[in-house]
C-alpha cells in the first residue's frame, strides 16, 4: 500500500468521524410534548391513553409520575418489560412510542400524570397531562333542613346527594334565575346557603349538575314562614266617633304565612263572630264604646301580636226633632218641638216666634190662633253636638186629602186594606168616616183607628173592596175638607226595566196606584230559561214561549233583580198584580236583549203571511155575503147544490174579529179603573153597555 493510499483511508475516516459528528449535534436536544390534548376526560370503566411523541434520541429512558410518585419505568424498544409500580400493574400500559395507556380506568386514577425522557449525555425533558375520571352523575336527591324555613333565623342550607356520579361544574336558580355568591347567598360544595331567609326568599330552587359525559337537574319548593307583621287596625266607615245604632266593622290585618289567625277581645271577654280579621258591629250602643284588642297568631310558628284601638260612641238625640201645633181650648194655637235623649240634651229654639226663649229636650210657646199663622211655617232650630237639625210646622185649617192605601193578609187569610186619610191641617185634624153616605163606625168588617186617621176594611172577596164608595172628612179648628175614596183591584201603573252593563243582570221596577189593593206580585218570563242544570250535571236553557212565573214578590215591594241573563238571548218580562188569588191585568210587556218580531212574525213567516191574510179577507167576505143571502131567502125553498170544500171550509171556521189594542209585546191594555173610580158626575161620556151579537144559524151539507 502506497502512502497516498494510506492516505486516502486516514481522509476517509475522519470525514466519516465529522459525519457521525454532525449527526449527534441533531440529537443532542431531548424534546417530549401531547401527541393529543394535555387534558384528558374519560369515564370510568373505559380505556384511555395519554399520547406522547418525543425527539432528539433514540431509545430514551422513560418514566411516568402519577403526581411525585413514579407509577411506570421502562427503555424505548428495549425487549425488557416495562417496570410498573405493583398496584398499577392491571391498570397501566405503556406503548412503544411511550404513551401511557389505562385499561378499565377506575375514578382512583383521576390525578396529574407527568411522563420524563432521559438519555445519557443529553439530559432529560417532560411533559404533563391531567387525567379525570367521571361516572355518569345519577338518583339527585334535593332537600332543605328543614321542612319549612321562618323568617328571621340565621341561615337555610339547601343541599343534594346521589346514588353515584362525579360532579364538575354545579349551577343553582331561584325561579328560574341564575344564583351567585353574594351578601344572600353562599354556594359551597353540594349545597345553597341561604343567608337570614325572608319571605321573598319563597319559591322554586334549582340545581344543575353537570360534567363531560351527562348533566341532571332537580328542583325543590321552598317556603318561608313569617309573620304576623305589625297589625292595622281600621274601623269602616272611618270617623272620629259614631253614633248608637251605627253599623260599622272593626278590621285587623297583618301580613303573615300561613295567614294569621284573628282574635278579638273587648272588656276581657273573647268576641265571636269575626271573619277574616273583620268584626261586624250592629246597632252599635254606647256600652260598647272602649278599647277593643286584636291578637294575631302564626299557628305554624306560634308567633303573636297585639294591637288596641279605642271605639267612641255616642248617642244622639232620639230619631229627629218633631214639630207639632195644638188647639187650646179652640182659640190658641200651641207650637212645640222635642227632641228626646241623647247625651247632652239638645237645645230647642223657634227663632221666627221669639228670639230670646229656648229649652232643653222639648220646648213649645203659645199664641191666639190668627190668620197670619194660617199657612205660616215655623222652624225648630235643634243643637246637638253630633249634630244640627231641624223640623218646621205650619199652622192651616184642612185642604188637601191626601188617602193613601195600604193592604195585608191577616192571619185568619183575609184581606186587610188600611185607608189613611192625611191632610196637612195643623193642628191635627179629626176625621170621620162615611160609606155611601152613611157613617162608619168601628166593628167585625171595619175597624177605625184611635186618632181616626185609620180606616181598616176586611174581607176575603176583594170584590167587595170595589163595590162601595168611602169618603173622608177632616176637620180642625180653622176648617173641613172631605175626600171621596174609591179602591181599585190590584193593579200597576208603571214599569221599567234596567239590564247591567253585561245584559246578565236585569232589574224590574214597578209602581202602583195609591188607591190599588195588592198583596203580591208575580213576576213572569218569557224566553229562554235561565241557567240551570240537567241531570247529568250539563248546564242548559231551555227557551219557552209562554209566559211563566219566576219569582213571588210581596206587596211591599217595587223592584226585583232577575240574574242568569245570557245577554245574547231575547227575554220578555211582565208584573202580574194579586190580591191573595186574585190576579190583575199584567204590567206591560217589558223586552231586553236583541231587538226582535213577535212571536209568529219572523223571517219567512212575514212573507208566507200575505197571502194568507189575503185569503183569510176573501174567505171572510164570502162567509159575510152568504149569511146575508141566506137572511133574504131563508123562507122560500132553495135549491141545495153541493158546497166545495173551500166555502165549507170557511164557513165552519169562526173569525174572531172583534179589534184588540196590543202594546208592545202584544198584550192587551189594561182596563182604566180611573174611570171606574169616577162618580156619574164626573164621567164625560156614559159607560158603554154590552149588546150581544145575533145568533149565526151556520149548516154544512156532506
Amino acid at each position: 500500500m502506497t502512502w497516498l493510499d494510506a492516505c486516502g483511508r486516514l481522509i476517509a475516516v475522519f470525514l466519516a468521524f465529522l459525519l457521525k459528528l454532525t449527526f449527534q449535534g441533531a440529537y443532542c436536544k431531548l424534546e417530549v410534548s401531547p401527541a393529543g390534548p394535555a387534558p384528558v376526560n374519560a369515564i370510568s370503566g373505559s380505556n384511555v391513553t395519554l399520547a406522547v411523541s418525543f425527539s432528539g434520541a433514540h431509545d430514551p429512558v422513560v418514566t411516568w409520575f402519577m403526581k411525585d410518585l413514579p407509577v411506570l419505568t421502562w427503555t424505548i424498544n428495549s425487549p425488557s418489560p416495562p417496570d410498573i409500580a405493583k398496584n398499577y400493574s392491571k391498570v397501566l400500559r405503556i406503548a412503544p412510542h411511550g404513551s401511557l395507556t389505562f385499561v378499565n380506568v377506575s375514578l382512583g386514577y383521576t390525578s396529574n400524570y407527568t411522563i420524563e425522557i432521559t438519555k445519557s449525555g443529553l439530559g432529560k425533558a417532560s411533559t404533563t397531562f391531567t387525567l379525570k375520571v367521571f361516572e355518569n352523575i345519577q338518583n339527585v336527591i334535593l332537600s332543605a333542613q328543614t321542612d319549612f324555613a321562618q323568617e328571621g333565623t340565621d341561615r337555610l342550607t339547601l343541599q343534594y346527594s346521589m346514588l353515584q356520579g362525579v360532579v364538575e361544574e354545579q349551577m343553582w336558580f331561584f325561579n328560574g334565575i341564575e344564583i351567585n355568591t353574594n351578601s344572600h347567598y353562599l354556594l359551597e360544595q353540594q349545597s345553597l346557603v341561604i343567608l337570614k331567609p325572608n319571605r321573598s326568599d319563597t319559591g322554586q330552587y334549582t340545581v344543575l349538575l353537570k360534567n363531560p359525559f351527562n348533566s341532571v337537574t332537580t328542583d325543590i319548593n321552598v317556603t318561608v314562614l313569617y309573620g304576623p307583621d305589625e297589625p292595622k287596625l281600621e274601623a269602616y266607615p272611618a270617623q272620629p266617633f259614631y253614633i248608637s245604632g251605627d253599623y260599622l266593622s272593626l278590621s285587623c290585618q297583618a301580613e303573615g304565612f300561613p295567614q294569621p289567625t284573628v282574635e278579638w277581645v273587648f272588656g276581657g271577654q273573647t268576641l265571636s263572630g269575626s271573619h277574616r280579621g273583620v268584626l261586624n258591629l250592629t246597632y252599635v250602643q254606647t256600652s260598647q264604646g272602649g278599647v277593643y284588642t286584636c291578637t294575631l297568631l302564626n299557628e305554624q310558628t306560634k308567633q303573636q301580636r297585639r294591637k288596641d284601638m279605642t271605639l267612641n260612641v255616642y248617642e244622639r238625640p232620639l230619631d229627629n226633632p218633631m214639630c207639632s201645633v195644638h188647639s187650646v181650648n179652640n182659640v190658641d194655637l200651641q207650637y212645640e218641638c222635642w227632641w228626646l235623649g241623647g247625651t247632652p240634651q239638645a237645645k230647642l229654639s223657634f227663632p221666627a216666634l221669639s228670639n230670646t226663649s229656648s229649652g232643653a229636650e222639648t220646648f213649645s210657646l203659645t199664641f191666639t190662633a190668627s190668620d197670619n199663622l194660617n199657612g205660616k211655617t215655623v222652624t225648630c232650630v235643634a243643637d246637638h253636638p253630633i249634630e244640627q237639625n231641624m223640623c218646621n210646622i205650619t199652622a192651616r185649617s184642612p185642604m188637601d186629602v191626601l188617602p193613601a192605601v195600604s193592604t195585608t193578609v191577616d192571619s185568619e187569610g183575609k184581606i186587610m186594606v188600611t185607608i189613611y186619610c192625611v191632610s196637612d191641617a195643623s193642628p191635627v185634624a179629626v176625621v170621620s168616616w162615611s160609606k155611601d153616605s152613611e157613617a162608619v163606625t168601628s166593628g167585625t168588617t171595619y175597624h177605625i183607628s184611635s186618632d181616626t186617621t185609620q180606616f181598616k176594611i176586611r174581607d176575603y172577596n176583594i170584590s167587595n173592596f170595589l163595590l162601595h164608595n168611602y169618603t173622608c172628612t177632616c176637620h180642625n179648628p180653622l176648617g173641613s175638607h172631605g175626600r171621596e175614596i174609591q179602591l181599585r183591584g190590584p193593579s200597576i201603573s208603571n214599569s221599567s226595566l234596567f239590564p247591567n252593563q253585561n245584559g246578565t243582570i236585569a232589574t224590574l221596577m214597578w209602581e202602583v196606584p195609591p188607591t190599588s189593593v195588592v198583596t203580591g206580585f208575580d213576576i213572569q218570563m218569557k224566553g229562554p230559561d235561565l241557567l240551570s242544570k240537567d241531570g247529568y250535571g250539563t248546564q242548559t236553557r231551555v227557551s219557552s214561549n209562554k209566559f211563566h212565573t219566576i219569582q213571588q214578590r210581596p206587596g211591599s215591594d217595587r223592584s226585583t233583580d232577575i240574574f242568569d241573563l245570557d245577554p245574547m238571548s231575547t227575554y220578555m218580562f211582565r208584573i202580574i198584580p194579586k190580591a191573595r188569588m186574585t190576579e190583575g191585568e199584567p204590567s206591560e210587556v217589558q223586552i231586553i236583549g236583541p231587538v226582535i218580531l213577535d212571536e209568529g212574525l219572523r223571517g219567512p213567516a212575514i212573507a208566507a203571511g200575505i197571502p194568507s191574510s189575503l185569503l183569510l179577507l176573501l174567505l171572510l167576505g164570502g162567509f159575510i155575503f152568504l149569511c146575508v143571502y141566506c137572511n133574504k131567502n131563508k123562507r122560500r125553498p132553495q135549491t141545495r147544490y153541493p158546497v166545495c170544500r173551500a166555502v165549507e171550509k170557511a164557513v165552519t171556521t169562526q173569525i174572531d174579529t172583534t179589534p184588540c189594542n196590543l202594546l208592545s209585546g202584544g198584550l192587551a191594555s189594561a182596563p182604566d179603573y180611573n174611570m171606574l173610580q169616577q162618580t156619574p158626575s164626573e164621567r164625560s161620556v156614559t159607560l158603554p153597555t154590552f149588546v150581544p151579537p145575533p145568533p149565526v144559524r151556520v149548516a154544512t151539507t156532506v
